[in-house]
């Protein structure tokens, strides 16, 4: 879709419904192109266990508590 300064003013729920069908939207000033409205991109609903950090140590042997006791240690343990 197409839409000049104007029309974002006047036609602002015509510009939203062409969002809402995923069209993406340029903006023309005298004619000229000056912008591209993209319509956002929905959030994938993605299960913490199929995420990719999901299980990465599955092989440590060390205990999470274990794990977070070493990180939290100061450099140069006295």
């Amino acid at each position: 879709m197409k839409a000049s300064v104007v029309d974002l003013r006047y036609k602002t729920s015509d510009i939203l419904k062409a969002l809402d069908r995923n069209e993406t939207v340029t903006v023309l000033y005298h004619g000229k192109v000056k912008g591209i409205i993209k319509p956002a991109k929905e959030k994938s609903a993605l299960k913490v266990k199929d995420h990719p950090f999901f299980g990465m140590h599955s092989e440590a042997e060390a205990t999470v508590l274990d794990e977070l006791e070493n990180m939290r240690k100061p450099r140069h343990d006295l």
